[in-house]
């Protein structure tokens, strides 16, 4: 995209940019409700344990059953099933392995949620050593 156009489309949109301040109080990224102290982090992780893991779990497991059901039922038992038997047993493939990835996101946001004060921690103290490595010019 050119420039010229650039400041067409900007002027026609109204938008306006300014770099040359600083961001508004309590800071210019993230959501307010960020946890970001351990104990919000903590619990952030306990919710995703307790709450999301175990329900997502059984919402999967109930959909497994309703829809096997489903799939047997329109299957036929005379091989003149319906062309959805078919049909809602692929969809429901692709569910269970977005249900599947699913908890694995959820066990890595948990996991990562409780490493992350020991890996800053470990980082702080990691760059704390090498600033306080003695230095050839200390004794001059």
């Amino acid at each position: 995209m050119a420039w010229d156009e650039w400041g067409r489309i900007k002027a026609e949109s109204g938008a306006q940019l300014q770099l040359n301040q600083l961001a508004p109080a309590g800071g210019g990224g993230g959501a307010a409700d960020l946890a970001s102290t351990p104990a919000q982090k903590k619990a952030a992780a306990n919710a995703i344990e307790k709450h999301l893991e175990p329900d997502t779990k059984k919402a999967g497991d109930t959909a497994e059953e309703s829809t096997g059901a489903t799939v047997t039922e329109f299957s036929g038992k005379d091989g003149e099933g319906w062309d959805t038997s078919p049909a809602l047993k692929k969809a429901h493939q692709a569910w269970e392995r977005q249900v599947k990835a699913l908890m694995g996101r959820l066990g890595s946001e948990k996991s990562a949620l409780r490493n992350t004060s020991i890996l800053l921690q470990n980082t702080d103290v990691g760059v704390g050593l090498q600033t306080r490595q003695s230095s050839a010019l200390d004794g001059l």
